[in-house]
């Protein structure tokens, strides 16, 4: 059976432009999204796609996500996924002319969530450490994966795509794997190392399963973890601990700003946070301009 153009442009993006499983998995639910939209299948020949994926349709898509309430940066990610889609389709032949090579995308919204603060930090990691050592191995998981989102600010995929061969044990580090398939390796704490001990020592044996793999961080069914049962617990954890709301990305963002805060080094910090830009990570400068304009109103007499 013939691979649908979509599968073809999946298999180009992993192979052709090295794009991380995450990355593809959200460009493909782009294409299903817009696809739906115009009335298509998956499997839509590229006639169909053709006589469908018109400029008006496509600004209709966009327009109807925005509608639904979509968020800018979603409607910045669709209207990436779509131009990379038509642009791509023209140059196989599937498409006479692109369609979206005249879009343009919105200015994603750059407000960064707000991060925990020290204190909160602190009282969110004891809090799991305490849950760990009266609970089962999913406490000692959840510990652990806590910790060390936090010691190396990672973001949520990444964590749940380490293997137990990523960790240098010895050395206190971390071979990650992100954007673009680019790996990097990160420093980690004792605290976080602690936690990794004990899951790795007392939790993760008695959640592995045939299939389990060289995975670091296990589901209760023994596979790998999901995203989004980190992100849910993140989020519960958060609140049993009694601290603001926070998800996995807003842990990465307290860890910027903490190293910042502590004088660290913006582009050692890009290189921890594996940001392609220095100019991501220097948003995180303008949240610590801020604590320290409220130190100045509060301290300087001419504020």
């Amino acid at each position: 059976m013939e691979a649908s153009v979509g599968d073809r442009w999946g298999e180009y993006l992993r192979h052709g432009r090295g794009m991380s499983d995450h990355t593809i998995e959200a460009y493909l639910g782009d294409l299903r999204s817009l696809l739906s939209f115009a009335g298509l299948a998956w499997e839509a020949s590229a006639a169909e796609l053709a006589e469908a994926l018109t400029q008006r349709r496509i600004r209709s898509w966009l327009a109807d996500t925005l509608a639904r309430g979509g968020a800018r940066s979603t409607i910045a990610r669709h209207t990436a996924s779509v131009r990379h889609f038509t642009a791509w389709a023209t140059r196989e032949g599937i498409l006479a002319h692109d369609p979206a090579a005249l879009l343009t995308s919105p200015r994603a919204d750059q407000r960064l969530p707000a991060p925990l603060d020290e204190s909160e930090a602190r009282l969110l990691l004891n809090h799991a450490r305490d849950e760990a050592r009266g609970g089962g191995p999913s406490q000692l998981r959840n510990w652990a994966i806590l910790e060390l989102i936090y010691a190396c600010g990672l973001r949520v995929s990444e964590a749940c795509g380490l293997d137990i061969s990523s960790l240098n044990r010895e050395a206190l580090t971390v071979r990650v794997t992100g954007k673009g398939n680019k790996e990097r390796v990160v420093p980690y704490g004792p605290p976080a190392a602690d936690a990794l001990d004990h899951w790795l020592l007392r939790g993760r044996a008695l959640l592995a399963r045939e299939g389990s793999g060289d995975a670091l961080f296990l589901g209760d069914r023994g596979g790998r973890i999901d995203p989004r049962i980190v992100r849910s617990m993140v989020h519960a954890a958060a609140a049993r601990a009694g601290v603001h709301d926070v998800a996995p990305h807003g842990l990465r963002h307290s860890t910027a700003t903490h190293l910042l805060q502590g004088g660290a080094d913006l582009r050692a910090v890009q290189e921890m946070l594996g940001h392609a830009s220095l100019a991501t990570t220097q948003r995180y400068t303008h949240v610590d301009t801020a604590r320290l304009s409220a130190i100045y109103q509060r301290a300087h007499p001419r504020a």
